[in-house]
């Protein structure tokens, strides 16, 4: 199923756009709709769980923005190997328990795997290079 970079990245978009979806369904219950339907001029801050997946989908947009380059030319250039493989499928693992670990607010397992997903990305890079 995971069988190539280019999957992965289309895993990941899709569960950070469902991750999305979750933090939207969360703002229902907590904001009030005439927010939700305005063009949010003034600020809000979201707090607790709710502010911590806020915080969590906008590092994960950054990170995917940081993630699909690397992919998508080694995916052009047909240079797909074992090493940019594994390296991929590292960055989605650290990626799917980045976002509940930053949720629930376990702080040392959060960094680990955002280190961990930021330099298999580092590798990519170089690997696509």
């Amino acid at each position: 199923m995971l069988g190539s970079e280019l999957t992965i990245l289309l895993v990941y978009g899709l569960y950070t756009a469902l991750v999305l979806g979750a933090k939207v369904t969360g703002m229902m219950a907590t904001v009030d709709m005439g927010y939700l339907l305005s063009s949010r001029d003034e600020g809000r801050t979201l707090e607790g769980m709710l502010g911590r997946l806020d915080r969590a989908i906008n590092n994960s947009v950054t990170a995917m923005a940081l993630f699909a380059p690397p992919v998508i030319v080694i995916a052009l250039r047909d240079q797909s190997s074992g090493a940019s493989l594994l390296a991929a499928q590292v960055f989605l693992i650290c990626r799917l328990i980045y976002v509940p670990a930053y949720m629930f607010g376990i702080r040392g397992v959060r960094t680990l795997v955002w280190f961990v997903a930021f330099l298999a990305t580092l590798i990519l890079y170089f690997l696509a290079l």
